[in-house]
């Protein structure tokens, strides 16, 4: 599946490194900015979320929720974010089910590896309408995060 701007994003539910079930319809009301990234303790992954924990006070003043999902277990993501100190929720996504329906998902990744999530970046709006969509195939890329900023800021 394929979404573009002007979608209704998907509902999903996940688990966070608190072990607590999240909804995305939980933050209805408030825009959601969900980073799909390949794997916790990766060098592009981890420059990516510092650089949105470094940047954690602009997302709360206009009142967006930041959501981190990846393949990763629920134990490898808790130790991810108390050695990064992120400071916004990670949710497994072990299963694949959300990545897959977001078409954040790599077939085959480096050495064989099927089912990862592919870096992303999607705003959500308090409608839950998807406002910015960037998807990207090389994994060593970041989103441009200064764009989706620059449409939170507009909302």
């Amino acid at each position: 599946m394929i979404l573009k701007i002007g979608d209704t994003a998907p509902e999903f539910s996940l688990f966070n490194t608190e072990k607590k079930e999240i909804h995305l319809s939980d933050f209805k009301g408030r825009p959601v900015v969900l980073l799909f990234f390949p794997f916790a303790f990766t060098s592009v992954c981890t420059t990516e979320l510092c650089s949105v924990r470094d940047e954690i006070v602009y997302y709360n003043q206009v009142n967006a929720e930041v959501l981190g999902i990846s393949v990763d277990s629920l134990h490898t993501l808790k130790a991810y974010k108390e050695a990064q100190n992120l400071n916004f929720m990670l949710l497994s996504d072990f299963n694949k089910h959300v990545s897959e329906m977001y078409g954040s998902i790599y077939e085959m990744f480096g050495q064989n590896m099927k089912g990862v999530s592919k870096r992303s970046a999607f705003l959500i709006d308090k409608e839950g309408i998807i406002r910015y969509a960037e998807v990207l195939e090389n994994a060593g890329a970041i989103p441009d995060l200064q764009a989706v900023k620059t449409i939170l800021t507009s909302l």
